[in-house]
């Protein structure tokens, strides 16, 4: 069982989408994800949560939270969302960096639009780790 990261800044717009979107396309016998920030904020931001919606994908439970040490432990990859110099670093992790645009705040059509390019780059990263269900 291979568990990746999905990690921004406040855990609550992009590595949410990016986590949700995972866990629901991954084999669970494969792979899971989870997703953390560095600063989380207090909840996933209204628009996400909408957007996600449209896609079938509930987030109104998601709080966001902490990437900690702990939960860096055991994990396999640790894909960051665009946050620059905010970005964690965890040794021993394969890393990769998706430059995303934070969501928060935007234009519903926008919102939409970066979710489906999370859910694109989902899709072809569990297509090229053969974790797909």
């Amino acid at each position: 069982m291979k568990t990746v990261i999905f990690a921004c800044v406040h855990n609550a717009g992009r590595s949410q989408m990016a986590a949700a979107f995972f866990n629901a396309m991954a084999d669970p016998r494969k792979a899971r994800a989870v997703s953390a920030g560095t600063q989380p904020g207090e909840r996933v931001h209204p628009e996400v949560q909408a957007a996600m919606a449209e896609a079938g994908i509930e987030l109104a439970g998601a709080k966001p939270q902490r990437l900690t040490d702990e939960m860096a432990q055991g994990a396999h990859r640790l894909i960051t969302m665009g946050c620059g110099d905010a970005c964690p670093y965890v040794p021993g992790l394969e890393r990769e960096d998706w430059p995303l645009e934070d969501p928060k705040g935007k234009p519903v059509e926008r919102v939409r639009e970066i979710r489906d390019e999370v859910r694109t780059r989902v899709a072809k990263l569990l297509e090229r780790q053969g974790w797909g269900s």
